[in-house]
């Protein structure tokens, strides 16, 4: 699974999701354990990568990729999972790789991981602020630097501190079905605790519990798993009961759900998506919910479709690099800048093309799950400045801005305890 993540660069969440459905794991302490040890190698790697090479006379970027991941696995349970005893996580990785054609390497795997048991982790000195920073919260050097330079050092570190801890889990209750506490009731009816959210009405947080797919409330459709940031992004557009609403990058849905909700079921929204495959994702939420206003259509959403009529309501979820979300998809901490940089053009057309949708006196709202300057704020003052016809609307003005821009909302995970996320709203006037 690591071989897969770390040296093809298939999304983790995907890999462990097939990986347990394929040996079908009944104990569920196996799967949560599995769960953890993966994303948190991956989590965890440059950190990992870095104690290695203080013990290792093979550097680890020149060690055959089993070793690699092997000893990324090993080193982890010994400096993150309090459970694992020492020897069993030096023994067992011995093991493997002597049942993994790689006999060669046990000498080497058990001597590393010996001295890693002896020695626990070291970080660079402070010195060198960039590579301390890196090493310590496992995020790559441009990228410690891109949020230095956009926010400051302290805040920086700050963001991945918390972008370190384990992600809450937030849901959406379908009030088409009932009310929060009813909902509340019968998730405790299930052994889930969960509490109101003071930030967003119709949201609870679940405090315990694993898998929510598995859960009476779940296949009733009586809610939907989706982070506070998602729901302010929704609430941003405020749709009105009967307005049309076009969700223009939906998949796999949870926006267009919520936007279904709040317009009471009354109107239309269309949920679009590049790629007609996903398409099927939305359709078989919006049923188990029994939301009926919602239709899907595939549709490119950088190029503006002649075929698709004005609308009230527009939201523009833009593809993004996901620098917000490094707790919940750890492996995108691993994306070069160089395909960060490319996301601002494609951005910034999928944002003109939908705008071309708006109706006069309508909502626009552009957003994305990442803290990169670049892709939010830049891409919406670019609009503004060539788009004479639109103006800001300055949302949640009671909720704290960690950057200082009054019109827009950047939400920080350390102070709103929400996803990293941008939200910028616009009304077309003319």
């Amino acid at each position: 699974m690591l071989s897969e993540i770390m040296e093809e660069g298939s999304y983790c969440h995907l890999v462990i999701r097939s990986v347990l459905q394929k040996y079908n794991y009944r104990d569920s302490r196996d799967k949560a354990f599995l769960k953890r040890l993966v994303e948190g190698t991956v989590e965890r790697c440059i950190q990992i990568d870095y104690v290695l090479d203080q013990f290792s006379k093979v550097p680890a970027v020149k060690m055959k990729p089993f070793i690699r991941n092997l000893l990324r696995s090993s080193v982890y349970q010994l400096l993150f999972m309090d459970r694992i005893p020492e020897s069993a996580a030096v023994n067992e990785s011995v093991k493997l790789a002597k049942n993994n054609r790689a006999q060669f390497a046990a000498g080497l795997v058990n001597a590393v991981l010996r001295k890693v048991a002896q020695n626990g982790l070291r970080l660079p000195d402070e010195s060198d602020r960039l590579k301390f920073m890196s090493v310590k919260y496992s995020v790559p050097e441009p990228t410690v630097k891109l949020f230095a330079d956009a926010y400051s050092d302290k805040t920086a570190c700050e963001i991945f501190e918390a972008m370190s801890e384990r992600a809450k889990i937030f849901v959406r209750v379908n009030t088409q079905k009932c009310t929060t506490d009813e909902l509340a009731e019968a998730l405790a009816r299930q052994g889930i605790e969960s509490k109101r959210v003071s930030l967003v009405p119709d949201a609870l947080e679940l405090l315990n519990g694993g898998a929510v797919e598995h859960l009476d409330a779940y296949k009733k459709g009586l809610f939907h798993v989706q982070d506070l940031s998602s729901q302010l992004c929704c609430m941003a557009l405020d749709p009105q009961s009967g307005d049309t609403v076009y969700d223009m990058c939906a998949a796999p849905g949870g926006k267009s759900f919520t936007l279904s909700e709040l317009t009471e079921c009354k109107g239309k929204i269309l949920a679009m998506d590049v790629y007609p495959s996903r398409l099927a994702l939305i359709e078989d939420g919006a049923e188990r919910l029994g939301l009926q206003n919602i239709s899907v259509i595939p549709n490119d959403a950088s190029k503006v479709n002649p075929a698709l009529k004005k609308a009230d309501r527009v939201l523009c979820d833009a593809p993004c690099s996901g620098l917000g979300i490094l707790r919940r998809k750890p492996e995108i901490r691993y994306k070069t800048l160089e395909d960060i940089d490319k996301l601002p053009i494609l951005q910034y057309d999928i944002l003109c093309s939908s705008a071309e949708y708006v109706s006069v006196g309508g909502r626009l709202v552009y957003s994305t799950c990442s803290l990169n300057p670049a892709e939010n704020a830049a891409v919406c003052d670019k609009f503004l400045s060539e788009h004479k016809d639109f103006e800001a609307i300055r949302i949640f003005p009671d909720i704290k801005r960690a950057d200082g821009n009054e019109n827009y909302l950047t939400l920080m995970p350390q102070i709103h305890g929400t996803d990293g996320f941008f939200i910028a709203a616009f009304t077309r006037t003319e």
